[in-house]
């Protein structure tokens, strides 16, 4: 029972992690109703801008913090600026295809910039545990992503609920063309959009780095995120939290119980993700809290 206690505390954090670049993910399709493929070299960015910050300039962590969310800011304008804008009007196809191209140009920094070697954090991020008795706690890898990832998903969802800002956003999301004849600009609410994804997509490539090193193939998680908005549904941010949860909890419990049933010792939870994306295509094409759109012709 400890067991499996521990790998589901463990999953929560991971799930959490997974919850917090799926709302990045989510805020994107929003507005454009386009998949933003590039969100895992986004976070593979952030880990490489976390570790540079915290280890080769030696800065505190409030201060190594901030300095990766000002650059996040600014990619996210210059993305939305220089590469996104031009295609407004266009069909969502063109929109991702230059996510595709973007994703190709982050990865091209990271081999220009860092060199695209593995890196790790050493003891930059401080080491955080918590006991919940029984022989179950929280590792210290695990509590600084859990509690910071809950605390950044909080404050955008209060955000969407609570702000004139979210609603703008929501708003544009369901009819662009009603809410700029209401007096929002939609180009506003693009660039905000975008500076959001960048941001949460850096934090949880910091947090992600912390735990288990930076390399190009980090970048690969933003196929989890995909996973986990297909699952939750691709315009409900709520939808990505809870889905993210229980990604990262099967995850974890898939390679507790189920890696070691194999002959090559493991590797079913690293697709376990992608399976549980087919069956939900399958079944349930519009996610567990996605809006089903249906449309007379």
């Amino acid at each position: 029972m400890t067991f499996i206690l521990q790998l589901v505390i463990s999953g929560l954090s991971l799930g959490m992690m997974y919850a917090l670049i799926g709302v990045g993910f989510v805020i994107i399709f929003k507005c454009s109703q386009a998949f933003n493929i590039a969100s895992g070299q986004i976070v593979m960015l952030g880990a490489y801008l976390g570790y540079t910050f915290l280890v080769p300039l030696d800065l505190p962590l409030w201060a190594g913090i901030i300095a990766a969310i000002v650059v996040a800011a600014i990619m996210g304008v210059v993305v939305e600026r220089l590469a996104l804008r031009p295609l407004l009007g266009q069909p969502a196809l063109a929109i991702v295809m230059m996510t595709i191209a973007l994703a190709g140009v982050m990865d091209g920094i990271a081999i220009v910039g860092w060199g695209g070697e593995y890196v790790t954090y050493h003891d930059a991020l401080p080491s955080l545990s918590l006991d919940l008795g029984g022989g179950v706690a929280i590792p210290p890898s695990s509590l600084l992503g859990l509690i910071v990832s809950a605390v950044v998903v909080g404050l955008l969802l209060a955000m969407f609920r609570f702000t004139k800002m979210g609603l703008a956003m929501r708003a544009t999301a369901e009819d662009e063309q009603v809410t700029r004849s209401l007096g929002i600009r939609a180009t506003t609410v693009y660039v905000l959009s975008w500076i959001i994804a960048c941001v949460v997509g850096v934090l949880a490539g910091v947090l992600l780095g912390g735990v288990s090193g930076v390399s190009p193939p980090l970048a690969d998680v933003g196929l989890k995120a995909l996973a986990v908005v297909i699952l939750g549904g691709l315009d409900s941010i709520g939808g990505a939290v809870f889905a993210g949860v229980i990604l990262g909890i099967a995850e974890n419990l898939a390679a507790g119980y189920l890696d070691p049933l194999l002959p090559s010792g493991g590797g079913l939870a690293n697709v376990f993700p992608f399976l549980v994306m087919i069956i939900v295509l399958i079944f349930k094409p519009h996610g567990l809290f996605g809006l089903k759109r249906i449309e007379r012709v």
